[in-house]
């Protein structure tokens, strides 16, 4: 069994509550990549966009830096933290204001795959196309 490989994509300050990401979140985690996609493309849920973004940019990484074979690809990690906090005021009756505070997200995901299999490297082909000229 070949050894397994962990890649990891961030997405920081994602402007949607921590909580209403994390409800999508627990829906994927645990699962492998393609399956993630199919169920978070058929979820209507706003926070579900970036959840997709965040996957296919680990996917992403994990093929293009790392090498890993994307049908291998499992989710093994997939934590929403809180981000930025901005407090802000919404006008009241009577001259008042009351603050409420717009949240924002942290996403991690981390994925574990195998390295893709290495060719043996061929022949190659410009000494054969050589040899066949000079006779």
């Amino acid at each position: 069994m070949a050894e397994l490989y962990t890649v990891r994509a961030y997405a920081k300050d994602v402007d949607q509550a921590p909580r209403k990401v994390s409800l999508v979140a627990s829906l994927v985690r645990g699962r492998s990549v393609a399956d993630a996609l199919v169920i978070l493309s058929h979820t209507p849920k706003r926070s579900a966009l970036p959840l997709v973004k965040v996957i296919e940019s680990a996917r992403a990484n994990a093929a293009n830096n790392h090498g890993i074979d994307t049908k291998t690809l499992v989710i093994s990690t997939l934590s929403v933290t809180t981000g930025s906090r901005i407090k802000r005021f919404h006008p009241a009756s009577r001259g008042r204001a009351l603050p409420f505070e717009k949240k924002a997200s942290n996403i991690l995901v981390e994925v574990t795959g195998d390295l893709k299999p290495k060719k043996t490297p061929s022949k190659p082909a410009a000494e054969t196309t050589v040899k066949e000229e000079e006779k």
